[in-house]
């Protein structure tokens, strides 16, 4: 910043890199869910494939992390009633931004690099203590029938078909359109449920419950009772995350022989975020969740930050908070595969479980924690990708929503409004079998990057 130019660089020119680059990112996160643009993503996408150099990348990752990321800061100040909620946004978002920099730099005049290390970028982020796999390009497609490619090569096979179509436009191949619209029209096959699960909404506050203002207990009881009123043939009750403490006595009386998932938090050697299948009033197995929240179930480093931690523990009005312990290895509750919250978008999760033999997928979760905000629904939106790359039905149980059944090609066959209590009769039917997918696991990052590799090939010159 020179004198009062602050918008200006030093030779008093306007920074039109830097802000066309910012637009483009904006608008790239523009299309993803639960936008209904996904169909443009390409286009600001071959603009982007197009630029050059550590800036350019740098101001469009501040351009899409800002936008697609603002309902942490948003969910934070709601939840705890701080401005100071907007702190820890900040260096994520240069984090995110500083990715897209390194990409940028390192694929110069390499577009085919680009889309190959772009792809082996989302894949690195769902690994680590600070795994946070969000923002993946393949979700663009999860609104549109042709996300069955996902029962091939998972979301990253999805995202290489999406920078590939940018990449033929930006080639001006424009003939890319005709498959990409296809994309969006395939048809696909009918789905036959077999059986009704009653998901149970609670719509409880989680703070009020952690206060003990909430009977949780009561609430779950009452709401269970009226879904076997409304429907007496349904073979399964699924609660959310955490959606009790301890079990309810007399649940043989009320459920019967009915199977009963639910959320439990226990502490079993430290605080666990549980989940169990119970028959006949006793929990016959358990999951404790694996991946875990980072600086919301655990604190990276904490030895390290304590003072850090402990100003932000001291502003939101908590003397301190404990890691949840992590579970050590993927169990299945008989033949579900279920899996808590946050695990909905590592691909990995559900495909593990269904390895092991999982015939139906049940995702828990308690998105309160993010209240009113696009956050609830880019959860939900990435977390239904799950049922096709496995090609297993989906029931997913919110305590203040998304609470839904998705069978095994994406599409929501039912959903209950969010944040209100309520009952969901939800379809679903056991399956088997393997997708290639599950069989083959991420081989599209691998092929991608192989791809891209090929891109550093020396070039001819000209003549």
């Amino acid at each position: 910043m020179i004198g009062n130019r602050s918008l200006w660089d030093q030779s008093g020119r306007f920074p039109w890199l830097q802000v066309r680059c910012l637009g483009l990112g904006a608008l790239l996160a523009l299309t993803l869910p639960p936008s209904p643009l996904g169909f443009l993503a390409p286009l600001p996408l071959a603009l982007l494939l197009a630029e050059e150099g550590f800036a350019a990348g740098f101001w469009a990752g501040i351009g899409f992390w800002g936008l697609y990321l603002s309902w942490l800061p948003e969910s934070f100040v709601l939840l705890f009633h701080s401005w100071l909620g907007i702190l820890p946004f900040l260096p994520l978002i240069a984090l995110k931004a500083l990715s897209w920099g390194i990409l940028f730099t390192l694929s110069r005049r390499r577009p085919l690099l680009r889309i190959g290390l772009w792809i082996a970028l989302e894949y690195l982020t769902s690994l680590g203590e600070l795994a946070f796999p969000w923002g993946f390009l393949g979700y663009v497609l999860v609104r549109a029938p042709g996300r069955i490619l996902a029962a091939w090569g998972g979301v990253y096979l999805l995202s290489w078909v999406v920078l590939l179509v940018a990449y033929g436009l930006y080639r001006r191949r424009f003939w890319v359109i005709l498959p990409w619209i296809a994309l969006w029209f395939w048809p696909l096959p009918q789905a036959m449920p077999q059986h009704t699960a009653l998901l149970i909404q609670g719509d409880i506050n989680p703070l009020a419950k952690a206060l003990g203002e909430e009977n949780a207990q009561h609430r779950y009881l009452e709401l269970t009772r009226q879904g076997l009123v409304q429907d007496p043939r349904a073979d399964l009750v699924v609660w959310p995350e955490t959606a009790v403490f301890s079990l309810p006595p007399h649940l043989t009386s009320l459920l019967g022989s009915r199977p009963l998932v639910s959320g439990l938090g226990t502490f079993d050697g430290g605080y666990r975020d549980r989940v169990v299948l119970v028959e006949e009033g006793k929990v016959i197995a358990y999951y404790d969740k694996r991946h875990l929240v980072p600086f919301g179930e655990f604190w990276p480093w904490r030895h390290l930050l304590g003072g850090i931690y402990g100003f932000f523990f001291h502003a939101f009005g908590f003397s301190d908070l404990q890691n949840v312990v992590p579970g050590k290895r993927y169990r299945l509750l008989g033949p579900y595969g279920a899996y808590i919250c946050y695990e909905s978008v590592f691909p990995r999760v559900a495909r593990h479980m269904v390895a092991m033999g999982a015939q139906l997928l049940i995702n828990v979760s308690n998105d309160a924690w993010f209240g009113p905000t696009v956050g609830v629904e880019q959860h939900f939106e990435m977390g239904r990708l799950r049922a096709v790359e496995t090609g297993r039905w989906l029931l997913r149980a919110g305590n203040s929503g998304i609470t839904a059944s998705i069978d095994p090609y994406g599409r929501v066959v039912a959903r209950l409004p969010a944040s209100r209590p309520g009952v969901l009769e939800a379809p679903y039917a056991f399956r088997r079998g393997e997708t290639p997918y599950v069989r083959f696991g991420n081989w599209a990052v691998l092929l991608a990057l192989l791809v891209g590799l090929w891109d550093l090939r020396p070039r001819r010159a000209k003549l």
